[in-house]
């Protein structure tokens, strides 16, 4: 930057206006920033501050990301200053030759928002390259009879500067013989001519050494010399003579080699030798060829009129005696419509979303074309039918941006194609495509498949079930067009809603979670919600309404005839006189269920008269079908059956009590008496007390009799002693009837025989009677005691078993 900073006097900083910042996605400048520097200038150096210039701060730069988009690193800018610096070599003559006016044009471009700025840099010219002759020294041969006041064109020397550093005047070394006369041509460059002041001797001098020095104007000026050999040669009277000091052709370009461009001539008026004439170029070329016999110019090569507008050719015609005369030949290059133009991109935005407003910069477009003229002259366009547009930013600059609305759900991607003509005779084209990809936005909310969903359920379902499903479609991509489902709201309570239906949030299925009933429930609706995954997310609703279908699981329900209070059954009242079709009673009965299953019909199952009376199949009604006969009896009894129309169906009967009676009094007597009806409780209980008293007693029978039976097989005699005739029977007084200690006034040995085992055991008393007797008492299973009877020997025996 050291340098750059010495080198600042140097550059001459001339903004052509003030450019200010766009709102967002705003085209760019259309005007150029305009400096003007030297060529030369190191790198580093500052061109100007091209931020302040665009009116960017140096605390926007970060974000910014000013840079520049150029084909040549000419140019860079600093990240922390925002200054134009010079980055590459800058030599005028290389970049643009001769040209008068040599400006670097590019773009600088600024991020968020994208936006461009045309920057162009005038070069100017210094003083830096000299005057050079193609060679260091020139032969020429002068005869000694040459008449003075005769000129001779000499070599022209080059000088790459332009302008006041381009090369003025010629001078010559100081000779009595010769002087120097400076011409110009037509495109103002500046050649020399010997002019000869005095006669020549050749025997005097048959030499001369001259120095001819070429001059630029700049300051210090510049220059170069070359050394003019002069031969003096022997008396020759006429020199050859053009016809044209200077010939002016033009030639398009593009011409094949061998193409005739021009045939010069020149006369000599001398006889002999000294009138043949030879031509041939001063300075050779490799353009050009020269016929020396008949001064036909003929092309070698291709000629690019982008190489080289022009050329100036100097021929030479010398007699056979070595006079010359010398003519210029001038050949302009006319452009020929041989270049179709060239398309580049800077800055391409690839990918767009889908939002963007109209007027949003995608890229920046250059179009070149090397002819000139209307040859070089391009309009670009769009081809097809796109929402973009061209717009013409600058010289061969365009910019494209959005024409229109962007939807990337009907067109995800553009390929944009690019064609620039020239205005050439026939126009020249050239096309270039680029894909511009649209990304997604969350545009587009949910849509289900129906505006509205209606399910028929039939009622009893199994929980858990599948009922429903709902189906949405989002277009767009990724978490933008995922949908989850949800119930959002409900005609049913809020906090039942979750015991009756749920939805799976991914594919939409709405499951039944308890069983349906279709007389509790016959209809619900339920808001389910489709959602994105998107920011923010977009939903959608729809109306699912569920349909609970009815079953058969209802049976008919008998509203009349009902029981009384105390359970009896009702009675109906029938007039003794009534005629055949008397209304009699109406059998009244409803079903919980609907529809077919709800319809119900009317049976009679039974009758006492079976011909007396008839039921309407549908109304119930009883009427009488006959009058009442003397042989019928005064009470009636019908057994209706009441079924639904379900299947199978589902019935319920109804008993009907008919009394034939001309008035209540006839009917209460008979009513009153009737006994009352038994209780089937009472009945069943009375019956099982019976029954358990008889199987006890048939089982103390079975084990007295089974104890009987082993002690009549024992061989003990002490042991069925007992049950000995007359062994009880002895003469004595009786126990007395004393009961104050219990049950029995003493305790005894009990013999307790228990079922499952094979023995009984007899324990001995334990207070001896005082008539001597003792009492044994001997217990079966079921509780039963009964005596056995022994004498006093007894009590030598304390305990007697016997295996049974």
């Amino acid at each position: 930057m050291g340098s750059g900073a010495g080198e600042r006097g140097w550059a001459e900083r001339r903004p052509v206006l003030f450019p200010f910042l766009l709102s967002l996605f705003c085209p760019a400048l259309s005007e150029q920033i305009r400096y003007r520097i030297p060529e030369e200038m190191p790198e580093g150096s500052v061109v100007g501050n091209l931020a302040k210039d665009l009116g960017l701060s140096v605390h926007e730069l970060p974000s910014r990301q000013l840079r520049i988009s150029s084909e040549k690193p000419y140019f860079t800018v600093s990240a922390k200053s925002g200054e134009l610096l010079v980055s590459g070599r800058l030599d005028r003559e290389q970049i643009c030759g001769k040209k008068p006016a040599c400006a670097l044009e590019f773009e600088a471009v600024a991020e968020n928002p994208l936006n461009f700025y045309h920057v162009s840099v005038d070069i100017e010219d210094i003083n830096d390259h000299t005057p050079k002759f193609t060679q260091s020294s020139f032969d020429l041969q002068i005869s000694e009879s040459t008449v003075p006041g005769t000129r001779f064109i000499l070599e022209a020397a080059e000088d790459a500067d332009i302008g006041l550093n381009s090369l003025r005047i010629y001078k010559l070394s100081l000779s009595p013989s010769f002087s120097l006369i400076n011409k110009e041509k037509q495109d103002g460059s500046k050649y020399p001519e010997l002019a000869l002041e005095k006669r020549l001797d050749r025997e005097q001098q048959s030499y001369h050494r001259l120095v001819l020095t070429a001059m630029d104007g700049g300051d210090p000026p510049l220059s170069g010399t070359t050394e003019l050999r002069i031969q003096v040669t022997d008396a020759n009277d006429n020199p050859p003579v053009f016809n044209q000091d200077v010939y002016r052709v033009s030639l398009p370009e593009n011409v094949p080699p061998g193409t005739t461009v021009l045939q010069v001539s020149a006369t000599d008026q001398d006889e002999g030798i000294n009138s043949e004439i030879t031509y041939s170029f001063y300075r050779t070329g490799q353009v050009f060829s020269l016929n020396s016999k008949s001064g036909e110019i003929t092309t070698l090569r291709m000629l690019d009129f982008e190489e080289i507008k022009e050329y100036s050719i100097v021929v030479e015609a010398r007699d056979g005696g070595g006079l010359a005369a010398q003519c210029t030949v001038e050949i302009n290059i006319q452009d020929e419509n041989d270049n179709s133009p060239e398309i580049t991109f800077h800055s391409l935005v690839e990918m767009i979303l889908e939002n963007a407003v109209p007027g949003t910069l995608i890229a920046l477009i250059k179009i070149y074309d090397q002819d000139s003229g209307e040859n070089g002259e391009v309009n670009c366009r769009l081809e097809g039918e796109v929402p973009f547009q061209i717009i013409s930013s600058s010289k061969n600059s365009y910019k494209l941006v959005i024409d229109g609305t962007l939807d990337r759900e009907q067109t995800p991607e553009y390929n944009v194609t690019i064609t620039a003509t020239d205005r050439g005779k026939p126009p020249l084209s050239a096309s270039k495509s680029v894909t511009l990809i649209i990304t997604d936005i969350n545009d587009n909310a949910p849509v289900f498949l129906q505006a509205s969903y209606m399910v028929h359920v039939m009622e009893n379902n199994p929980p858990g079930a599948s009922i429903a499903q709902v189906s949405a479609s989002d277009p767009d991509l990724g978490p933008n067009g995922h949908v989850s489902y949800s119930i959002v709201a409900s005609d049913l309570e809020p906090r039942a809603l979750a015991s009756y239906v749920s939805v799976s949030a991914q594919s939409g299925v709405v499951f039944a979670q308890r069983a349906f009933d279709h007389e509790q429930l016959r209809a619900f609706e339920l808001t389910v919600q489709a959602r994105d995954q998107g920011s923010p997310a977009l939903s959608a609703n729809v109306s699912l309404r569920v349909l609970v279908g009815d079953r058969n699981d209802n049976a008919p329900r008998v509203l009349y005839p009902a029981l009384g209070p105390d359970g009896s059954a009702l009675f109906d009242t029938v007039p003794r006189a009534a005629q055949p079709g008397y209304l009699v009673t109406k059998v009244v009965a409803v079903d919980a269920d609907s529809g077919h299953n709800a319809w119900l019909s009317y049976h009679v199952l039974q009758a006492s008269e079976p011909g007396l009376f008839s039921l309407g199949l549908r109304t119930g009604e009883v009427r009488t079908a006959r009058a009442l006969g003397d042989r019928d009896a005064a009470r009636q009894r019908l057994l209706v059956a009441v079924r639904d129309g379900g299947q199978p169906p589902l019935s319920a009967t109804a008993t009907l009590h008919l009394v034939f009676a001309d008035s209540l009094q006839e009917v209460l007597p008979d009513v009153s008496d009737r006994p009352e009806p038994s209780d089937p409780q009472a009945e069943l209980q009375f019956y099982l007390v019976v029954a358990l008293a008889l199987i006890s007693v048939l089982f103390l029978l079975a084990v007295i009799l089974a104890v009987a039976l082993r002690l009549r097989r024992s061989p003990s005699p002490a042991a069925w002693g007992c049950f000995q005739p007359g062994l009880c029977a002895k003469s004595g007084p009786v126990v007395p009837p004393n009961y104050s200690e219990g049950t029995l006034p003493y305790s005894y040995n009990l013999c307790v025989a228990q079922t499952g085992k094979t023995e009984f055991n007899f324990l001995k008393c334990n207070e001896q009677l005082s008539s001597g007797q003792d009492i044994l008492l001997c217990s079966d299973s079921s509780g039963a005691l009964f005596p056995l009877c022994n004498s006093s020997e007894s009590t030598s025996h304390p305990e007697t078993q016997m295996a049974i």
